[in-house]
């Protein structure tokens, strides 16, 4: 199929969500080698080489298929519902990185790491419903 037929919105998004993992990635790597630790995690949960690999690992773990998800709706002529979705989604996991890049530690609660992960299980859920229904 080609880009054309492809809703605008699920391509943006798709992208940002591409950008978020990649980027983080990114960001890992050149921890790493700041800290000299090629392999595993520091001892210090807090630290911001940890901080890192948890928002990639997170990313990594919900990123392809919400990307997947934005797409297939995307093709089929979406509905501002579905299309408000996909931008909740895409707002929701750069919400939870921030959350887990700017919290002092990750032994407690934070807002934004919250609001990220409910935004990601509530839109996630909706939108596999609607591609299972046929929106």
């Amino acid at each position: 199929m080609p880009f054309a037929e492809l809703h605008p919105v699920a391509l943006v998004c798709t992208a940002l969500l591409g950008l978020l993992l990649f980027g983080l990635g990114l960001a890992v790597s050149g921890a790493r080698g700041r800290s000299r630790r090629l392999i595993g995690v520091d001892d210090d949960p807090d630290s911001l080489l940890n901080r890192l690999v948890r928002a990639h690992g997170n990313t990594a773990e919900y990123a392809p298929f919400l990307g997947l998800l934005f797409l297939l709706l995307g093709s089929r002529s979406p509905s501002g519902l579905v299309l408000g979705l996909i931008v909740a989604a895409t707002a929701a996991r750069l919400l939870l990185a921030l959350g887990l890049l700017t919290a002092r530690t990750l032994s407690r609660p934070s807002a934004l790491r919250f609001v990220g992960a409910a935004g990601t299980y509530v839109t996630g859920a909706w939108l596999s419903l609607l591609l299972l229904t046929g929106a």
